[in-house]
Formats: structure tokens, sequence, C-alpha cells
């Protein structure tokens, strides 16, 4: 089977990891500079377990998608609350703070699409005080 190259990304190619403020999440970075040299754009499989999360936060020039491939979930972004099913997606604006939360018993798996690309850095989000949630960035 061939390996991944300059424009094909094999899943089983891409490690895994537990995003920074996140319980209970495994994130696989797909689509990025280090993976295909992508400069606009990022591309994350992510899978989320019952009672995992992070706290509400907010990208301030980071836009982010969320397409909902497996699992049941809900969101939030400003004063809006929206349930998701497989099929469904969402939009985070750069600045908006926002809230994923698993709703389902069998794990969320989503692709999360950020431009810029996002890249774990910490000077890339913003926050809130409160608790944890169920849910990715």
């Amino acid at each position: 089977m061939p390996q991944s190259s300059s424009f094909l990304v094999r899943t089983e190619d891409v490690p895994s990891y537990s995003p920074a403020n996140h319980s209970l999440t495994s994130n696989q970075r797909l689509i990025g500079p280090e993976t295909v040299g992508a400069k606009h754009m990022e591309l994350v499989l992510g899978t989320l377990h019952k009672g995992g999360g992070a706290l509400p936060h907010a990208h301030p020039e980071i836009e982010q998608a969320c397409y909902l491939l497996e699992g049941t979930a809900q969101f939030t972004v400003g004063n809006e609350t929206h349930q998701m099913v497989p099929g469904d997606t969402c939009f985070f604006p750069a600045g908006e703070m926002h809230l994923f939360t698993v709703t389902s018993d069998t794990p969320v798996k989503l692709l999360v699409f950020y431009s810029p690309p996002y890249g774990e850095k910490p000077e890339n989000v913003i926050r809130e005080s409160r608790g944890p949630s169920n849910g990715p960035t």
C-alpha cells in the first residue's frame, strides 16, 4: 500500500495527539504545513468520547468549521445552540466563543477545518474561565 505523499495523506500514516486543554479527545492533523505544506488551511480528524472536552474558547483570527461524521453532538456559538447529526456542519467565526459537546454514547468523529492553520498554538486561542465541556476546539 502506498505511503502518504505531498498530495495524498493516509490516515494510518498520521500520528494522533491529545489537543491542549482537552480530555478524552484524540486528533490527527491530516492537512497542514507539516503534512502537505498547506499554508492557508488545516484539516483535522477528531475523535471525542462522551465525557471528554475542553473549556469554551475562541480563535481570534481563525475561522473553524466542523463536519460531523459519526455520533451526535451539540454546539453553542454566541447565543445559539444547535443539535448535530452525521452530515451536519457547524461554523465558528473568528473571535466568537464556542463550545462543542458530545451527546451520543458512542464516540463522535468529525472533520475540523481551520483557516488559517491553527497548529495547536496557544497564542491562537482565547479561553473562557468556566468549567470543562465535552468537545473539541
